[in-house]
C-alpha cells in the first residue's frame, strides 16, 4: 500500500476548507483515510495551517510521501515553528 499525506477538500460551494490526512494512493481525493493530521483553511487570516508535526513525521519515516502542496505547507509549517496540537 502506497501512502500519500494529501489534502481532503471539505466545506460549502466558493468556502473551501481542507483536511490534510494520509490515505492510500488509491482512494480518491476525499475517500478514505487513514489519519487525520490537521487543517489548511485559505480563507482564514493567520493561523493558516494547524498540523500534529509527530504524526507527520511518522507518516513520512514510514514511507509516506507528501503531495505537492502538503510539502509547500510543512515547509510553511516548519518556517513558522508550528507545533500544533490537538488535531
Amino acid at each position: 500500500m502506497a501512502v500519500r499525506i494529501r489534502m481532503q477538500r471539505r466545506g460549502s460551494k466558493k468556502r473551501p476548507f481542507y483536511a490534510v490526512v494520509a490515505a492510500d494512493s488509491k482512494m480518491p481525493r476525499d475517500g478514505r483515510f487513514l489519519e487525520k493530521l490537521g487543517t489548511y483553511d485559505p480563507r482564514k487570516e493567520g493561523d493558516k495551517v494547524r498540523l500534529e508535526m509527530s504524526r507527520v513525521d511518522h507518516w513520512i519515516r514510514v514511507g509516506a510521501v507528501p503531495s505537492d502542496c502538503v510539502a509547500g505547507l510543512l515547509k510553511r509549517a516548519q518556517g513558522a515553528g508550528s507545533q500544533s496540537t490537538g488535531v
